[in-house]
């Protein structure tokens, strides 16, 4: 089947590259040339494993193409995906929908075939009726179906999650819909993945309610690490004594400094208008939004306090910046709340990250890039662990320690173990939710 993907961020280009892999023809549009050009190069804008690979090996099969001509894609397409940005609006949390209602205008000016148009983007409810009116408006004649597809990929496992989907969310109006979609993921449902189908509706609602209740579940278990702290229990093992809890599940309960990324900030923001404007406020999520604020203030306090309670002309070493390991995505990234406050604060802040310096570099002024923990952390007074990549969890904390003018640790992401830390030679050690030894009041 002969398919158009409009857009090639994050979620076009993962779900363009695995759509080819299944033996579709895929054609993925996009108006910045610069873009285009590396990606017919084999090069990709974004860091996501194995993606590089997987596009490489479909392109060379005749399978994926990359173009700026919309025109050119449709023509034969039986289904066209919207796969472009819904960023927060400024001022109000609303889910900006610029982008998808200029692509549907364009798309509809130029289809004269019966298409299936795809809403992959994360939209509110009530948006795919709202792009079928402004296609019926632009192009009154048009015979199409319009379908909700949302996305439910972890930046880091996207191929993975793509290729073996808990489910296929699918939200249809139509047989001749439900038919198509059906044939697009036939590879999946072959194999026994599970596709529910249902109204539009519900196919917009099911990506926000996933999202904010993930949210709440990792905003749960921070707000239970400061309960831990309090009364000696260990957060870690309180995590594990829930997860085995079948009906509760060991995933999403992994205390730290607060969610970021490109979903569960601006989908639960979303999610807290919907419900203000559908006059059902969504008490739940709108709290959950307000701890993850208070969270990450709760940890630029807790590196104070390990700091003697002042920070000014202290050298600090914050290892990882992105929101996530796996992936190079600052958006809504903790580190964007605490390292400004530590920078404004007077500190000298050194940063090293596998993946994020592209992102983050405009985005956090003020800082020393390293590529090296070891050379960043020389002479530091304080080491903070923000992001817990693979490079962080193997360091030899004795070298670390060692070279040190102050071996103090704020292990956000509780990747080692207080007691290893302190043999190792560190003075002062605070995790999130555990056992801490910290200077005296």
């Amino acid at each position: 089947m002969k398919i158009a993907m409009i857009g090639t961020g994050y979620v076009g280009l993962v779900s363009g590259v695995c759509l080819a892999d299944f033996g579709h023809q895929i054609v993925c549009i996009d108006k910045d040339e610069a873009k285009l050009a590396l990606l017919r190069d084999g090069k990709i804008p974004i860091f996501e494993p194995g993606l590089d690979a997987l596009m490489a090996a479909n392109m060379a099969a005749g399978r994926l193409s990359f173009t700026s001509d919309l025109q050119q894609a449709i023509t034969g397409a039986q289904a066209v995906f919207i796969a472009v940005g819904t960023p927060s609006r400024r001022g109000d949390g609303h889910a900006d929908l610029s982008y998808v209602f200029a692509a549907v205008r364009e798309l509809a000016a130029v289809l004269t075939d019966h298409v299936v148009i795809v809403t992959k983007s994360t939209v509110p409810v009530g948006t795919s009726r709202k792009v079928a009116d402004l296609v019926k408006t632009v192009n009154p004649a048009l015979d199409f179906d319009v379908v909700s597809n949302p996305e439910f990929l972890r930046e880091g496992a996207a191929i993975d999650d793509f290729m073996h989907p808990d489910r296929i969310v699918v939200g249809v109006q139509t047989d001749r819909a439900a038919a198509v979609m059906q044939a697009i993921y036939r590879p999946l449902t072959d194999r026994g993945f599970p596709m529910l189908v249902a109204n539009l509706e519900t196919a917009e609602m099911v990506k926000y309610a996933a999202n904010a209740f993930l949210a709440t579940k990792v905003t749960f278990i921070n707000e239970m690490a400061l309960l831990c702290e309090r009364t000696d229990a260990d957060v870690n093992a309180v995590a594990n004594g829930m997860g085995f809890d079948q009906r509760i599940g060991p995933k999403f309960l992994q205390a730290g400094p607060g969610y970021g990324g490109s979903c569960f900030p601006k989908d639960t923001r979303a999610l807290a208008r919907i419900g203000q404007d559908y006059a059902a406020p969504l008490q739940i999520v709108e709290t959950v939004i307000k701890v993850n604020e208070e969270v990450k203030r709760v940890m630029i306090d807790k590196i104070i306090d390990l700091c003697d309670g002042h920070v000014r002309k202290k050298t600090i070493a914050v290892l990882g910046l992105t929101f996530k390991p796996g992936t190079d995505d600052m958006r809504d990234a903790p580190s964007l709340t605490i390292v400004p406050a530590l920078v404004g604060q007077g500190a000298d802040v050194r940063v090293v990250d596998p993946q994020g310096f592209r992102e983050a570099e405009e985005l956090l002024p003020g800082v020393t890039w390293y590529d090296d923990a070891y050379a960043a952390v020389q002479g530091a007074d304080l080491v903070v662990i923000l992001t817990e990549w693979d490079d962080f969890r193997r360091l030899d904390l004795a070298r670390l320690s060692g070279s040190m003018a102050s071996p103090r640790m704020a292990d956000l992401r509780n990747v080692y173990d207080c007691d290893d830390a302190l043999a190792a030679g560190f003075t002062y050690y605070t995790g999130v939710g555990r056992k801490s030894v910290m200077p005296p009041a």
